[in-house]
């Protein structure tokens, strides 16, 4: 025992079956939602589908997808973890949630590619008595608990940090700034545009705006160099940018279109990048998402969700569908050159030896990060 057995059933679909691991004994009952009929027991163990949604952001193969195997390991030694990346194919996920149906799989932990498209597969789901926990982006239909971030939150740290770094430079109201938006299809993008909006709204003037469908960088950067020489790059004087990811396009887009060199930047993610733009000067800040945290709670969810436990979280949320969601949402964490050490570094998000390759050495010693 005491080994991990790693088969594969169709093509981004694996099976990871966890043996001999210790128990960490079974989780107290939560209060205060509903509860479902039992699908499985701690005893025997059962089998839970994770559907991620894409490959190109470090954090869901590095991070998300260990931790919540971790700790179903923890919480139910038996319990096999199935799990699949749909590559930001949502046609492909609907492809891998069938599958895992289909193997008699009835717990789902769902990070929607698509959260409105993948609604009728939820409800799929739910016909064939699974239970589905929305994980990271609020999937809809049917689905029976949510764990997340407070997007809005980060949204209106984004805000601020943009506009207290623009403060620095002198009146807000002195040039104009461009946002670019996450995908419209993702509920994160709308809740992190709602959050930023409630900050900068009268406080900034917008001089262009855009949503990044598939929150793709080079149609960031493509909206960006559009807007700076729309506007004029010397008349830019901050951009908003809803992921890192979208971030990295950004900036080099701003370089090449010839904005002022340090101009506000945001993100979101803590990549790796991003954390190096920090420490260069060519970003801002990002915001931290304590993967850890929400990975142990949708992994207790599950858990509980299968063997019939009572579900709750810090809030209920409506997705069109249901109501009354029960949502544990975790607080983000700002992130700037002041503290990458007592963030990322600290947690394990990324080591300092990561961060500081050859040509950051400098910049990583002049941040204090060795």
């Amino acid at each position: 025992m005491g080994r991990n057995l790693v088969r594969r059933l169709v093509p981004g679909v694996v099976v990871v079956v966890l043996l001999g691991l210790e128990s960490c004994g079974t989780a107290g009952q939560s209060g205060g939602g509903p509860t479902s009929v039992a699908v499985g027991s701690l005893s025997d163990g059962f089998t839970i589908g994770l559907l991620l949604p894409d490959a190109k952001a470090a954090r869901y193969e590095k991070f998300d997808r260990p931790y919540i195997i971790q700790r179903v390991a923890q919480l139910c030694p038996r319990c096999e973890v199935i799990h699949s990346n749909a590559g930001g194919d949502p046609k492909r996920q609907q492809r891998q949630l069938a599958s895992m149906l289909a193997d008699g799989v009835k717990v789902l932990i769902l990070d929607a590619v698509d959260a409105r498209g993948i609604a009728s597969w939820v409800a799929l789901a739910k016909n064939q008595g699974a239970r589905v926990v929305a994980y990271d982006r609020l999937a809809g239909g049917p689905v029976d608990a949510y764990t997340s971030f407070d997007n809005i939150q980060a949204g209106r740290m984004q805000g601020r940090s943009l506009l207290d770094a623009i403060r620095i430079g002198g009146d807000p109201r002195r040039g104009e700034i461009v946002m670019v938006n996450g995908s419209p299809a993702d509920q994160h993008a709308g809740d992190l545009k709602k959050g930023a909006h409630q900050v900068l709204d009268g406080q900034v003037t917008i001089g262009k705006e855009y949503d990044a469908p598939g929150w793709n960088p080079d149609r960031a950067g493509a909206a960006v160099n559009g807007a700076l020489t729309a506007l004029g790059a010397e008349r830019v004087i901050g951009v908003y940018a809803a992921s890192d990811v979208m971030a990295g396009g950004i900036a080099t887009a701003m370089r090449s279109a010839g904005a002022a060199r340090g101009t506000p930047l945001t993100g979101r993610g803590a990549e790796l990048d991003a954390v190096r733009r920090i420490l260069l000067g060519t970003q801002t800040m990002t915001v931290y998402l304590p993967i850890r945290s929400v990975a142990r709670s949708a992994a207790k969810i599950a858990i509980d969700l299968g063997v019939g436990r009572t579900v709750s979280g810090t809030t209920t949320l409506s997705n069109g569908t249901v109501t009354s969601i029960p949502a544990a949402m975790i607080a983000p964490i700002v992130v700037d050159r002041g503290n990458i050490k007592s963030t990322v570094i600290k947690d394990g998000y990324w080591t300092a030896a990561e961060i500081c390759a050859s040509q950051f050495r400098a910049a990583c010693r002049s941040a204090g990060l060795f």
